[in-house]
């Protein structure tokens, strides 16, 4: 909460969770819960899909200081895209689990 609340609009919130089932199917679960990002729904977020076989991410184009909350479906993915991204130089990121972490969720959820 102190996080997101710091980060006021700076926030950003960064959903590795893969739409294709036949390649990430435990996804289908929290995307019945919580949709991927898109105009006019979760303002903040954007969608940039964690590849477990290259262990690789689109980077996002924000500054490297800007807060950053990963997820996925259930924390093990967000957690890889944290350490990639302060890999590659973000240095403010926390993984915030996924739909199924209720308390985080309803921090930056709707986000």
């Amino acid at each position: 909460a102190a996080f997101v609340a710091s980060a006021g609009e700076r926030l950003l919130v960064v959903d590795v969770r893969n739409p294709d089932a036949s390649v990430e199917p435990g996804d289908q679960k929290s995307l019945a819960v919580a949709g991927l990002p898109s105009a006019g729904f979760r303002p903040q977020a954007q969608h940039l899909i964690y590849n477990r076989g290259s262990k690789t991410m689109p980077l996002p184009e924000v500054p490297k200081d800007t807060p950053i909350i990963t997820h996925c479906g259930g924390g093990g993915r967000g957690q890889k895209a944290k350490d990639y991204l302060m890999a590659n130089g973000f240095s403010n990121v926390l993984n915030g689990g996924g739909p199924k972490e209720t308390d985080c969720w309803k921090e930056f959820g709707d986000k």
